[in-house]
This record gives structure tokens, sequence and C-alpha cells, in this order.
């Protein structure tokens, strides 16, 4: 015990022990939101119209949006068709960084309509030219997407169906025709109400320069009934 007492501190040996953390089974926290800078648009899910007009043009709109817009994804787009009295599918279109029509009766007639900006498609709209009867019948557009996570990936595949018709000239829908009238009833409802409170405003002013003027002829004939009174003490006093 001296002899390790007399030893210099140089000399005693040093112990270091180093503790790694514990292990944490809880699964990291979340990316955090992108820099305003970053800010990625809004996306609406808005379903196609379903009435074309023949010999023009048409867009078959089809627009899935992302649940989580911070996950990374890309996204492959299929359309197919069946006329009405069929009963299968026919693949007519498909879009992998470029559109190719896969239906003879469609070539030349549809273009890419939807998201151009990056693989991560979120509008896989297409246009259909130079409509013809013959198109009538049922849409289905795939969204084929997947999803890239930290640690695996995840595919899915949204379908979405326009059921077209084709007709010779273009009608106005119900809703269209409804809000037209709501709007012409407004503005004649707005128009009587501007009248009726020009109607009530000239009968207060009106009433209330009566007033002025009945106050005013009033003021008037005191005054001349006060001066007589005086003229009539005065002659009394010089009798």
């Amino acid at each position: 015990m001296h002899i390790l007492t007399a030893l210099s501190p140089s000399l005693s040996p040093t112990l270091s022990l180093s503790v790694s953390p514990p292990l944490s089974l809880c699964p990291p926290p979340p990316p955090p939101p992108p820099p305003v800078g970053m800010c990625r648009g809004a996306c609406a899910e808005v379903d196609s119209d379903t009435e074309a007009v023949a010999g023009k043009g048409f867009k078959l709109g089809c627009i899935s949006c992302k649940r989580r817009s911070e996950v990374e994804g890309s996204a492959t787009v299929d359309w197919f068709f069946r006329s009405k009295g069929q009963k299968d599918f026919e693949h007519i279109y498909n879009y992998d960084e470029e559109g190719s029509i896969k239906s003879f009766q469609f070539e030349d007639r549809l273009d890419w309509f939807g998201s151009r900006q990056s693989n991560d498609i979120q509008d896989a709209s297409i246009f259909l030219t130079n409509v013809t009867f013959n198109d009538s019948g049922t849409y289905r557009c795939r969204v084929n997407r997947l999803l890239t996570y930290e640690f695996y990936e995840y595919q899915t595949k949204i379908f979405k169906e326009v059921n077209l018709t084709v007709v010779g000239k273009a009608t106005r829908g119900t809703a269209s025709i409804v809000s037209e009238v709501m709007m012409y009833v407004a503005i004649i409802g707005l128009q009587v109400w501007l009248l009726i409170e020009m109607i009530y405003c000239y009968r207060k002013i009106s009433a209330a320069g009566e007033e002025a003027l009945r106050e005013a002829a009033n003021a008037e004939y005191l005054a001349l009934a006060s001066e007589s009174k005086d003229n009539c003490a005065g002659v009394q006093v010089g009798d």
C-alpha cells in the first residue's frame, strides 16, 4: 500500500468507461416541415366533365392527390376505354415520362394534359381531340404510384372513371340554368331594395323640409304678432 501511494501521479493507471446510450424501440421522429421557399402547391380532386360535343376537343380529367405531400413518390398512368355494349376495357394510353397511344381508334387524337414538372404525377388528365360519337363510353384512369419512405417502398394503384356522353350540340346543365336564374333574381331584388330605400329617403327628407318650413312660418308669424303688439302699445302711450 505504501509503495502504491508513493508512485507518481503520472504513473498511476487511468481507467475510462464509455457508456453507450440505451437502445430505443420507438420510431424516429418525423422529418421537419419544408422551409417556406419549398412549399408545395395544394391539390384538389375535381371530377371530370362527362359531356363532349362531336367534332370538338374534350379533357378527360383524372386527379389523384397524395395524402402526405412530404413523402417522395413517382407515378405512371394508364387509360382504358370501354364503349357502350362492350364487356372488357381496352388499353388506350400510357404515360411514363412521355405519352404513348395504345389504341388504333384514338391514334393521333390523345395528348397528355396532366402534370409535367416532375414524375410525382397527381394530375393524370388527357385531352381527346376531334371527338366522335363512337367515343361515348366509360374511361378508366389508373395511377400507378410508388411511395418512397426511409426504409421501404410502397406501391399503390388508384382508379377513377369517367362516363362520357357525346352530343351533337352543347346543352346547358340544370345547375347552370339554376345559377343563372338565381343571379337574375338577386339583381332584381337588389334593384327593388335600392328603389325602396330611395323612396324612403325622399319621403324622410321631404317631411323634414316641410317641418322646417312650418317652424319657420310659425316663427315669422310670432315675430310679426310681437311687433304688432309693440306698435299698438306705443300708440296707446302716445294718446
